[in-house]
């Protein structure tokens, strides 16, 4: 369990360093190039919750095989796709892969592993090993584009995942009878293509040739009817993908609310790192990641310490504290864009990007899980890490896609999307301000 979930973490951060390459053998922007990355995490967010129902009604390790297949089969068709098309058809595959899997996996650690140390012990291994694997995506992908190609940046899982399938096969329980329940599929679809059509219309809209001046409205307006709908599914389906009474508790919606706003920024400023190390400073893929290294220290060493601070200031506090790092990153990498500095000149960002992440994220987790009981404590986790994937995908999308945009150019797009982001930051603020947490629950030692 804890290789796949490795395998996935470092499968979101290993393309940012890679991007320039594809970019420059399938000879797309750096706007397109955001595909690869948005591609990935709106299908994996938005098809999030439908894998972990999927793992309730038709059985774990039948679940837990079929979203590892299809994600080492994704991995090996993105390593392999001739064409730019393909290889976003790929991560799209790879997004549903993790979702069908991501979410059993960890629901078999925990019934695997009885309540108290053993338990606590086996979900610290599963943290760990996510952490590591984020942090690591960065310096393997500067590594493996450098020496070996992009392609294997997706290709290496491959033989990771052939021994994953047959370790599921021999070392998890064979599925019980299990009761089918009706799965909520055109919730989950209308979720997944919300965001998916809001991206595309975004980035239809930055096109200057070929494109139809009606079309990106009427993408744009094809997201909105979308989420719509969706809406009105859940409130008439029997068995809704997130039941309305989710959104009755006010301090938890707020805290996803700013969770999606907070990761925009986050997601964006990594893919800003990439683009001006590389394309601004022309630094070398492995140059590139070993510039990276400082995010990367920084990220594991928030992990670690900021926890320890969750009980004593709160979750809003840490929450506010995270969003004001992120807001002080952004202004230092669009300052440091503006002088056209060298690449030392992006570590306060980098190390500002870590605490925003390990003190914002942490605290919105915490807040956004207040008062769940057994009854919906699943749905609460899995709505949390859906605003996390589709925030930052969504961000990326809009951030990107305008500051990016043709008649953008020298040091103007990193200027233009840093304060998009900065402005999303500063609505994160005002919402995390109205968060009323119960005293007694934001006092509370972290878990």
């Amino acid at each position: 369990m804890a290789m796949l979930q490795f395998l996935i973490a470092v499968d979101v951060t290993v393309v940012n360093v890679a991007l320039p390459s594809i970019g420059a053998d399938f000879g797309v922007d750096g706007r397109q190039l955001t595909w690869v990355v948005v591609g990935y995490t709106i299908t994996g967010g938005g098809l999030l919750m439908l894998g972990g129902r999927l793992g309730d009604v038709l059985g774990r390790r039948r679940i837990l095989l079929l979203g590892t297949a299809v994600f080492g089969s994704a991995s090996l068709l993105a390593g392999l796709a001739p064409s730019f098309p393909l290889l976003v058809a790929a991560r799209l595959l790879q997004g549903a892969g993790e979702a069908i899997a991501l979410p059993t996996a960890m629901a078999v650690i925990v019934l695997m592993f009885p309540e108290g140390p053993r338990r606590t012990r086996a979900l610290s291994v599963w943290a760990a090993v996510a952490s590591c694997g984020l942090v690591l995506g960065f310096v393997l992908s500067g590594v493996i584009t450098e020496l070996f190609g992009w392609r294997w940046i997706f290709l290496t899982s491959v033989p990771f995942i052939l021994v994953v399938l047959p370790a599921v096969a021999l070392l998890v329980p064979a599925d019980p009878p299990v009761k089918r329940t009706p799965l909520d599929l055109p919730g989950s679809l209308l979720l997944t293509a919300a965001p998916l059509l809001f991206a595309l219309g975004v980035v239809e809209a930055g096109e200057e040739d070929g494109t139809l001046p009606w079309l990106p409205p009427a993408i744009l307006s094809g997201a909105v009817i979308a989420g719509i709908l969706f809406v009105m599914v859940e409130r008439h389906t029997a068995n809704p993908l997130v039941p309305l009474r989710f959104f009755r508790n006010r301090p938890r919606v707020l805290a996803n609310l700013a969770t999606a706003l907070l990761s925009a920024a986050l997601s964006t400023s990594f893919l800003l790192f990439t683009y001006y190390l590389q394309d601004r400073l022309a630094l070398g893929p492995l140059e590139a990641g070993l510039a990276m290294l400082p995010l990367a220290v920084s990220l594991v060493a928030a992990s670690v310490f900021v926890p320890q601070l969750l009980g004593r200031w709160g979750a809003q506090v840490c929450a506010l504290a995270g969003i004001g790092f992120t807001v002080l990153a952004m202004a230092a990498l669009a300052l440091a864009a503006h002088l056209e500095a060298d690449a030392p000149a992006m570590i306060p960002a980098m190390l500002l990007i870590a605490a925003g992440m390990g003190f914002g994220l942490v605290g919105l987790q915490y807040a956004a899980v207040t008062g769940a009981t057994e009854n919906d404590a699943g749905i609460a986790s899995g709505v949390q890490r859906a605003a996390d994937q589709l925030g930052g995908s969504t961000g990326i999308a809009l951030y990107v896609g305008i500051g990016f945009a043709p008649a953008s150019t020298g040091t103007v797009p990193f200027l233009t999307t840093s304060l998009l982001a900065i402005a999303g930051l500063a609505a994160a603020g005002m919402v995390v301000r109205r968060i009323a947490l119960p005293a007694s629950r934001s006092e509370e030692p972290a878990g």
